[in-house]
C-alpha cells in the first residue's frame, strides 16, 4: 500500500517540502505533479508527471480556448476547475487510476485535489499555508480533509480559518531540507548575500552599490536562471546577513540557518508572505522590509539585522519534517 502526495507546480516551495519530509515516510510514495521528476529522487518514489490544467489550448478549426474564460472557480464555490479544459480532465483521471492502492494521499496544496481525493474515500492530508484563507474553496477543503498540516511553529501566524477545526490540524514547525544540517560560518564578516528575486533588479544593484560603499560584500543568486544554484546552503550559512523572500520555505531554511535576516515579503494570493511576515516582526526573528523599499532602505535593514541574535528556535524547524512524517502515518488505517 502506498501514499500518495501531490505536489502543486507554482514555485519551487512545494517540493521543497515533499524533499524534506517524504524520507522520513516508512513505506512507498507516489507523488503526483505537473514539474518533472526531482533530480536524485530515490527509486522509493513513484512520480506521476500530469497534464497541464491552465494553459489555453488551440483547437482544429484554429480557435482558442482560454480556461480562464470557462468558469473556473464554479461561481466562486473552487479555485480552478474550468469547463471543458482537456488537460484539467486528464489530470483528474490520472490521479484517480494512481489512486486504486493508495493509503492516504496528502495534498500540497489544491482545494479541488482535497475535495477530489476525499470523493474517492482515501484519508486526506491537506497542507495549509499563511494567509487570508477563508473563501469558500479553502472552507471546502479544511471541512473535507481528514487533517490539516500547517508547517510553521504554533501561534506564530494567525489563521482564523483553522480555528473552528484544531481538532484536525497539526503544527508542525518550519519545514527545512536543511534541517540537521552543519552550519559553517566562515569568516565572511560584513557580507550580505540577495537570495532569489526579491527586489527590482535597480533596486537591487542600487542597494548593492550603497552597501560596497559602505564596506560591505554582496553576492546575489536567484535572481534570473544564470544565477540560480542547486544548493544555496553555504552561501546563506555564511553570510552576516541574507535578504530573502517571506515564503514559508524560504523562512525555514532561514531558521535553519539561524540566519540574521531582512524579509521582503512579496505577493502572493490570499497574503501569504505578508502574514508570515509579520509574524516575523512580532517575533523579532527578522528585519521586516515595508512595501516599496528602496535601495537605503535595504542598506538600513542590513546595518540593524547584522546586530540582531534572532532565537529561530521559536520557529520549531528541529525535527518539524519528521513530526509531518509522523502525523501523516498517524491517519493510515
Amino acid at each position: 500500500m502506498v501514499i500518495g502526495w501531490y505536489v502543486h507546480h507554482h514555485g519551487f516551495g512545494h517540493v521543497a517540502r515533499f524533499l524534506a519530509v517524504h524520507p522520513h515516510l516508512r513505506g512507498p510514495v507516489r507523488a503526483f505533479s505537473s514539474l518533472p521528476r526531482p533530480a536524485g529522487l530515490g527509486d522509493a518514489v513513484e512520480w506521476v508527471v500530469l497534464p497541464e490544467d491552465a494553459d489555453a489550448v488551440e483547437h482544429e478549426d484554429g480557435s482558442r480556448f482560454d480556461p480562464r474564460h470557462a468558469d473556473p472557480t464554479a461561481r466562486g464555490a473552487l479555485h480552478w476547475a474550468p469547463h471543458d479544459h482537456p488537460g484539467h480532465r486528464a489530470r483528474l483521471a490520472r490521479i484517480a487510476t494512481g489512486a486504486a492502492d493508495l493509503r492516504a494521499m496528502v495534498v500540497d496544496v489544491s482545494a479541488e485535489v482535497v475535495a477530489f481525493a476525499r470523493l474517492l474515500g482515501l484519508r486526506t492530508i491537506a497542507v495549509t499555508q499563511p494567509g487570508e484563507r477563508t473563501d469558500a474553496a479553502h472552507a471546502l477543503a479544511y471541512d473535507l480533509a481528514d487533517r490539516i498540516l500547517a508547517p510553521w511553529a504554533h501561534g506564530a501566524v494567525p489563521a482564523g480559518a483553522l480555528a473552528t477545526r484544531t481538532d484536525r490540524v497539526v503544527w508542525t514547525g518550519g519545514i527545512s531540507r536543511y534541517d540537521g544540517r552543519g552550519v559553517e560560518r566562515g569568516d565572511a564578516e560584513r557580507s550580505v548575500l540577495f537570495l532569489g528575486r526579491v527586489l527590482d533588479d535597480d533596486v537591487r544593484r542600487d542597494a548593492e552599490g550603497l552597501l560596497a560603499a559602505a564596506g560591505w560584500r554582496t553576492r546575489a543568486v536567484g535572481h534570473d536562471a544564470d544565477s540560480r544554484i542547486d544548493d544555496p546552503w553555504p552561501l546563506v550559512t555564511s553570510h552576516t546577513v541574507v535578504v530573502s523572500a517571506a515564503g514559508q520555505n524560504s523562512v525555514a531554511d532561514l531558521a535553519a540557518a539561524g540566519a540574521r535576516a531582512v524579509v521582503v515579503a512579496q505577493d502572493r494570493p490570499f497574503d501569504e508572505q505578508r502574514h508570515t511576515a509579520c509574524a516575523l516582526h512580532r517575533w523579532g526573528l527578522a528585519r521586516v522590509a515595508p512595501e516599496g523599499v528602496d535601495a537605503a532602505g535595504i542598506v538600513a535593514l542590513v546595518e540593524a539585522a547584522a546586530a540582531d541574535e534572532p532565537d529561530w528556535s521559536r520557529w520549531q524547524v528541529a525535527g518539524a519534517a519528521e513530526r509531518a512524517a509522523e502525523s501523516i502515518e498517524a491517519m493510515l488505517p
